[in-house]
């Protein structure tokens, strides 16, 4: 009876967990198997979600750096002109013209310098921490693939070329009118669309209302121009 019982228990215990792996090295394997694969996971598919996200910022910077661009070129050109006397609308366009591009030119290095500083430290900061995650998993992890990470040199490249975008449309808008006053009011009116629709399409790429963020825009694009044009014009000095 002793060893029937015995045998009944041998046979339980043997049978008993049905959904367990057959072998005890592969239940082991098992139980650790979930640990490591959502360390992979966390590992590998964040940073690919982040990578997204971080291309939205990207197209959001690229729109706030259009608009910079855009703002400080027009109200730059509008300075330059209400500082100088009117009498040779040939001189006038010259003078607003060179101050557009020179303003375009300083703009997309300083916004480049800037942005591939600031996007390299943010790349120190994310390997450091890819290498702590793939030190905590004891080498099982390993590191994503540079594409992943941040760019210095793409984003540098993308803020210049958005900076010098947003430039252009004052520039243009500048070259193509003749006469002070009317290039006043065309350059005006092109800078106050332009930033209505990057405004929107910044808030738009956020997720977020774009028809107040256009308006917030289109204002302050208005004040910083009006208050250059307005201090230029106290300081005009006849000819310079």
């Amino acid at each position: 009876m002793a060893d029937i019982a015995n045998a009944d228990t041998k046979l339980t215990i043997i049978l008993g967990p049905p959904t367990a792996a057959p072998g005890s090295k592969e239940t082991c394997a098992c139980g650790s198997l979930p640990t490591d694969d959502d360390a992979t996971a966390t590992a590998l598919s964040s940073p690919t979600s982040s990578a997204r996200q971080r291309h939205v910022q990207w197209l959001r910077a690229a729109v706030l750096g259009a608009s910079d661009g855009l703002v400080s070129t027009a109200a730059l050109m509008l300075g330059v002109g209400a500082a100088r006397p009117a009498d040779n609308d040939n001189d006038d366009l010259r003078a607003v013209l060179l101050a557009g591009v020179a303003g375009l030119i300083a703009g997309a290095c300083s916004m480049a310098i800037g942005e591939y500083v600031s996007v390299h430290a943010q790349l120190d900061v994310e390997l450091a921490e890819l290498k702590r995650a793939e030190a905590a998993a004891d080498g099982g992890v390993p590191l994503v693939e540079r594409g992943g990470l941040s760019s210095p040199g793409q984003a540098a490249a993308a803020s210049a070329l958005a900076f010098a975008a947003g430039a252009a449309v004052p520039l243009l808008a500048a070259w193509l009118v003749t006469g002070y006053r009317a290039r006043v009011v065309v350059v005006v009116a092109t800078a106050t669309i332009a930033l209505a629709v990057f405004g929107s399409l910044g808030a738009v790429l956020g997720r977020a209302p774009g028809g107040r963020a256009g308006l917030r825009a289109v204002v302050g694009g208005l004040v910083a121009m009006g208050i250059t044009y307005g201090l230029m014009k106290l300081f005009r000095v006849h000819g310079v």
